[in-house]
């Protein structure tokens, strides 16, 4: 297989060698950049912004990942909207293409990945992969340790209980948790009152 022809099936979605000579030239280039971003000193965070900027598909304005950012392609395949915010040890297995809205919450130890193996195992054994893209809508909270698994979209303004496996779509507007994680309610007129169980909003 031609370097074009892995590169063209890794974009399509299509099972692909990832052990293609000049694709892993590519990654090893990105990997040296996000390498460089964990090795930031906290009051680096101008050096921070910029390399977001050379590392990311797309970013926007004001975005923040606190070291150290786990991503198997540096970024690359990743945008990202205004004000993301991911805590530590986030996880991007950005083979194929993350999309993340604006204002969107990671907590700790979070995973979102879009690479996948076949399941036959002579397939498997090849070390063949596939990547599908994740879609996450603006304004999203993905609590700590959730695992979103390739393929997934996430409506705005939904909120991701804390190690919760999600592995099929999740609309907008609701709480969902679990492994599978699943739809617990929608965000309604009580979220508007209280900001956790009895506890009142006491803020504009």
């Amino acid at each position: 297989m031609t370097p074009e022809e892995a590169r063209r099936r890794m974009d399509e979605g299509r099972i692909y060698p990832p052990d293609d000579e000049d694709l892993m030239r590519e990654q090893l280039a990105c990997l040296e950049l996000l390498y460089d971003y964990n090795a930031t000193r906290p009051n680096e965070q101008g050096k921070r912004q910029a390399l977001l900027q050379k590392m990311f598909a797309e970013i926007g304005e004001g975005c923040y990942f606190e070291p150290p950012l786990h991503t198997n392609w540096g970024g690359r395949h990743v945008h990202a909207g205004n004000g993301v915010y991911g805590n530590f040890n986030l996880t991007l297995v950005d083979d194929g293409d993350i999309y993340i809205g604006d204002r969107c919450m990671f907590g700790p130890n979070v995973t979102v990945a879009t690479a996948g193996h076949p399941v036959e195992p002579k397939l498997r054994s090849r070390g063949l992969q596939f990547n599908l893209p994740v879609h996450i809508g603006k304004n999203v909270w993905v609590g700590a340790g959730a695992v979103i698994l390739p393929g997934v979209t996430i409506g705005d303004n939904s909120v991701i209980g804390a190690g919760s496996v999600v592995t099929k779509d999740i609309p907008a507007n609701c709480v969902a948790v679990g492994n599978p994680c699943r739809v617990l309610r929608e965000i309604g007129e009580h979220d508007r009152i209280y900001y956790y169980k009895d506890r009142k909003i006491d803020l504009e």
